[in-house]
């Protein structure tokens, strides 16, 4: 199948891939992977770009008022149960897999996630679609993988690799951009940064000029990476 072309499926919907689809990781659970994200598609709207969002699947408090996929669906004007469908939404504030357990649910595979994204799409190519994963890239999304399994499964065009910006960030980030792997372009936002934290801008320097990574601070940097506009 192309990466351009259409995902047919039984019925009538068909889906096609967006323009540019980008996978939203981050180092850790609680880095604001989906405020970076409800940010960026902001951002992207804002310049003329069209914006999907997947969150393929989540867990979270009983009773929460909103979630990830709903705030997704607020910043991009989606519909939340295209965001996340109903079935991937687990009650239980731990790893999908683990909260489907709990719950007494069928496992999570990791094929599923992936087929089930691939066929959320519009029927129109979208600028950009973005996938937002659950914790950190080696936090289990299913029974038989992870975050890195399911960016190499969506042949993602580019992963946002959330950071925090302070202390243990270096080593945070160095294992997870050696989990992805490569080849796919990887830009790293340092979330919350703050340009007078003595900290910060130093753990910047060190990612950009030693580690030779992509490093964005702001969700308009971010948003030029994303968007194609961005030099490294």
């Amino acid at each position: 199948m192309s990466r351009d072309g259409p995902v047919h499926r039984d019925g009538p919907t068909s889906a096609v891939r967006p323009r540019r689809l980008v996978v939203v990781a981050g180092t850790a659970t609680e880095v604001g992977k989906t405020w970076v994200a409800c940010a960026l598609s902001r951002a992207l709207r804002a310049r003329g770009l069209s914006v999907a969002a997947r969150k393929p699947t989540q867990s979270f408090l009983p009773g929460d008022p909103t979630t990830d996929a709903d705030e997704l669906a607020t910043a991009t004007g989606e519909d939340p149960l295209r965001v996340c469908p109903a079935h991937r939404r687990y009650e239980v504030p731990r790893a999908p897999p683990m909260a489907a357990a709990a719950l007494g649910r069928d496992p999570i595979r990791l094929a599923e996630l992936v087929d089930e994204t691939t066929a959320s799409w519009p029927d129109h190519a979208v600028d950009v679609g973005l996938v937002e994963l659950a914790g950190g890239v080696r936090s289990p999304l299913a029974v038989d993988g992870d975050g890195v399994g399911m960016a190499a499964a969506l042949a993602a065009d580019l992963v946002v690799v959330v950071a925090d910006p302070g202390l243990g960030t270096i080593n945070s980030v160095r294992m997870t951009v050696g989990a992805l792997g490569g080849p796919v372009p990887v830009v790293v936002h340092l979330n919350r940064f703050d340009p007078d934290d003595d900290l910060h801008g130093p753990n910047r320097d060190w990612l950009v000029e030693r580690d030779g990574l992509w490093v964005t601070t702001t969700i308009g940097a971010l948003a030029d990476a994303v968007g194609g506009a961005g030099d490294r």
